[in-house]
């Protein structure tokens, strides 16, 4: 079977404006995919004949969900700091140092049956692409096998030794930001796309930061920023400096640093399963919005300040509690995801594109953020094909 026509819609989002609207929302809707790509979308009375045929019986389909931030290869958890900042703790970035140890310690079997295990939760829930970063080794050889474990599951792989100085260098940070641009970015460079650099008080500043994607690009690393997480600083403006695909966080921003994003087309990536974690500000992406900012959303799977594998739940609180319409905050874990990845084939439906897919126990695309928490993904298509 080569082609398979999806029919019995309710309601089909292919995020192409041409159908009217953000999302290009179709009703009593069909779908055909051929292969790995979709090769038809329109109304159900007008589809054309495919090899196979599946009813869905009224279901809402929504492209599959683009996950474009997440640390997913490492080991142990920090429940325990969890609860403590549920006392009232206030979350830093010195935690990383914790999952770091246990990292390390671990076997590459661990890690990447741990990578696998995170992975199938985020296709259950609709996820058909995540980008998947290192960060938790901080030495030359566990960066390079940390990205070599994430390219088993993604292409969309992220160098980020600059998470923070390692303990081992905590007295000498000069030192670490060469090692991070020369000897273990030649480890690095071969298996991963981007480059990443965490530019935060407690982390890297912003000519440590410059240094290190500028390092990354010359070796034809796409550079994205950690920014502007845990209080006002240079990350935005950095990224926009440098071109880079993305500005991830983005919790406090000046005026100066929202048209910075708009002007230069930078993706602002939001966090928000970061923000109910630590119960820090959530972003304000009305304001962003508003100014014309692109906005993706994604999880930020991570064991310390998120360990949240679902854009659904995403989802839902982008709308309660960042002021987002529900179709917006759809637009942004799907198409907002893509061009943060600059992949012009996910986050749509439309001819072309490759066939990622949701198909939601609901009507309508509406119930992602209506019904918060409950499992609604029936079924995960990744190029065409059932997950």
């Amino acid at each position: 079977m080569t082609s398979l026509l999806l029919t019995n819609i309710s309601s089909l989002v292919t995020n192409d404006p041409a159908h009217g609207g953000l999302l290009g929302e179709l009703h009593d809707a069909a779908l055909v995919i051929d292969g790995t790509k979709v090769a038809w979308v329109g109304p159900r009375r007008d589809a054309p004949a495919a090899d196979g045929a599946l009813d869905l019986g009224g279901r809402a389909v929504v492209p599959g969900f683009v996950d474009s931030h997440s640390h997913l290869v490492f080991a142990g958890d920090r429940a325990e700091e969890f609860a403590a900042r549920m006392t009232g703790t206030p979350y830093s970035a010195g935690g990383i140092r914790t999952t770091v140890a246990a990292t390390r310690a671990a076997t590459d079997e661990h890690l990447t049956a741990n990578v696998s295990r995170l992975v199938t939760e985020m296709r259950r829930q609709g996820t058909t692409t995540v980008e998947i970063k290192s960060g938790y080794g901080l030495t030359v050889s566990d960066e390079a096998r940390a990205l070599e474990i994430a390219g088993q599951f993604t292409d969309e792989t992220t160098y980020l030794g600059a998470h923070v100085v390692p303990a081992e260098y905590a007295e000498d940070p000069a030192g670490y930001v060469e090692l991070v641009t020369g000897p273990m970015l030649d480890a690095a460079a071969k298996h991963a796309k981007w480059i990443d650099v965490f530019v935060e008080r407690g982390a890297f500043d912003a000519d440590q930061g410059r240094a290190i994607l500028q390092a990354g690009i010359a070796r034809g690393l796409q550079p994205r920023v950690h920014a502007n997480q845990l209080g006002e600083g240079p990350g935005v403006q950095l990224a926009c400096e440098v071109g880079a695909a993305s500005a991830d966080h983005c919790t406090y921003l000046t005026d100066a640093d929202i048209d910075a994003l708009a002007s230069a087309g930078v993706v602002a990536g939001l966090l928000p399963a970061i923000e109910f974690s630590t119960r820090s500000p959530y972003p304000d992406a009305r304001r962003l919005l508003d100014a014309g900012v692109t906005l993706a959303l994604a999880t930020d799977c991570n064991p310390g300040s998120g360990y949240s594998s679902s854009m659904p739940f995403c989802i839902a609180v982008a709308v309660r509690d960042m002021q987002m319409t529900p179709a917006e905050a759809l637009w942004s874990a799907t198409a907002g995801g893509a061009a943060s990845l600059r992949r012009p084939d996910r986050g749509h439906l439309t001819p072309g594109a490759q066939a990622d897919l949701a198909v939601l126990d609901a009507p309508s695309h509406l119930h992602l953020s209506y019904r918060p928490g409950v499992p609604l993904v029936s079924r995960t298509f990744i190029a065409g094909r059932p997950v």
